[in-house]
């Protein structure tokens, strides 16, 4: 059995510049009014705001010299993600590619795509979507259906994605595809390719949320053709690095600070005159707040020593989206108010902004059913 590695972590010196360093770039970037906090969060794609990041520094910040990085610990880009996070800052354009693509491509790409990609990434100018879910599979990534089919020096593609967030606007992305026999336990004949999504034999169409949104899209390949030097990991281990990126995308405060500023925007509403209600429900809400980044910053400790802590991961993901679920039903009940875009008040345009995104909250990086299975599994329980 194994047990959860949630160990205090002190933050190092230069995790602590970088908070100061990021605060000031905010602070600058707020006074511009390029962008409104309470209707922000990591999904809101802006590329100018990704360029300017990219030029201070905020982007790869772990990763080597050699390929535009500043070799920093995994706490600096904790620190500076929880800060982007916490000022409402519209990192949509860039966050796939630092969060998860870009630690995949260093740690299990050609040494080509590492020179051609990675320094577009830390320079703001070249953004990743996800190429793992399917249609008629859910967040079963094991009935992965898309194939490739080797062919020479290239692999041959064909299949569709579904759910791909921001595909319309990358320039790459990384798909999951059988390349084999799934075997006994289904984790088999997997392989991922980073996918240039200009090149011919891959058209992305929209998926249009119900407020007439574009951030989902279906992506269809068609003998699409990728050179062998664009895979990822080797031929049939493309589950060890899927569950290896999850780590990445499901620990980090991504997965609870998604409505932090709609929990500015009630505290606020309620400081003048808490009643000892408001008192109670906001000081539960701080706390789970509290312990989810410090479980958040143990997750980044492990990854600093190089370990993959799936489970922990799986653990953040599920208690952090059950946190971020919570907030907008405890606001609406807490302060009368009329949720819309057009309010004049930013609680209400704040709660508006929430309620249209929670329900996806707790589906999206794999489903709460999914995650429990997993820490089932890590703890000897299934």
């Amino acid at each position: 059995m194994q047990a959860f590695r949630f160990d205090a972590i002190d933050l190092p010196p230069e995790a602590i510049a970088a908070r100061a360093r990021v605060r000031a770039f905010l602070a600058e970037e707020q006074k511009r009014r390029d962008f409104v906090a309470y209707r922000n969060s990591w999904n809101s794609f802006d590329p100018d705001f990704t360029r300017r990041a990219g030029a201070a520094g905020f982007i790869g910040v772990t990763w080597p010299g050699e390929y535009g990085g500043a070799a920093q610990s995994p706490l600096v880009r904790f620190v500076i993600t929880a800060e982007m996070l916490a000022a409402g800052a519209p990192c949509g354009a860039h966050w796939i590619a630092d969060r998860q693509s870009g630690p995949q491509i260093l740690r299990n790409g050609s040494e080509r795509a590492r020179r051609e990609i990675l320094p577009r990434i830390v320079a703001g100018e070249c953004y990743f979507a996800i190429g793992m879910s399917e249609p008629n599979s859910g967040s079963d990534l094991a009935a992965v259906r898309t194939s490739a089919v080797r062919n020479g020096d290239e692999w041959v593609i064909n299949g569709q994605k579904i759910w791909t967030s921001n595909a319309h606007r990358a320039h790459y992305l990384i798909a999951l595809t059988r390349t084999g026999e799934a075997g006994p336990d289904r984790h088999g004949g997997l392989t991922q390719f980073i996918v240039d999504l200009a090149r011919p034999g891959v058209t992305v169409r929209p998926i249009r949320n119900l407020a007439g949104g574009h951030e989902f899209n279906e992506v269809f390949f068609d003998d699409y053709r990728v050179p062998d030097d664009r895979r990822v990991g080797g031929v049939g281990e493309g589950w060890r690095m899927v569950t290896s990126e999850l780590a990445f995308e499901r620990s980090g405060p991504d997965r609870f600070l998604s409505d932090y500023r709609l929990l500015v925007e009630l505290i606020e509403r309620l400081r003048d005159a808490p009643d000892p209600r408001h008192e109670i429900v906001i000081g539960r809400l701080v706390a789970h707040l509290a312990a989810l980044l410090r479980m958040s910053t143990a997750v980044a400790g492990l990854l600093d020593r190089g370990e993959n802590p799936a489970v922990e991961a799986a653990l953040v993901k599920d208690v952090g989206t059950a946190f971020e679920r919570e907030i907008p039903e405890l606001a609406r009940l807490l302060v009368p108010s009329q949720p819309s875009f057009d309010a004049e008040d930013p609680f209400s345009q704040a709660l508006a902004q929430v309620m249209l995104h929670a329900p996806s909250f707790t589906l999206r990086g794999g489903t709460r059913e999914i995650l429990r299975g997993m820490i089932a599994r890590g703890l000897g329980l299934r």
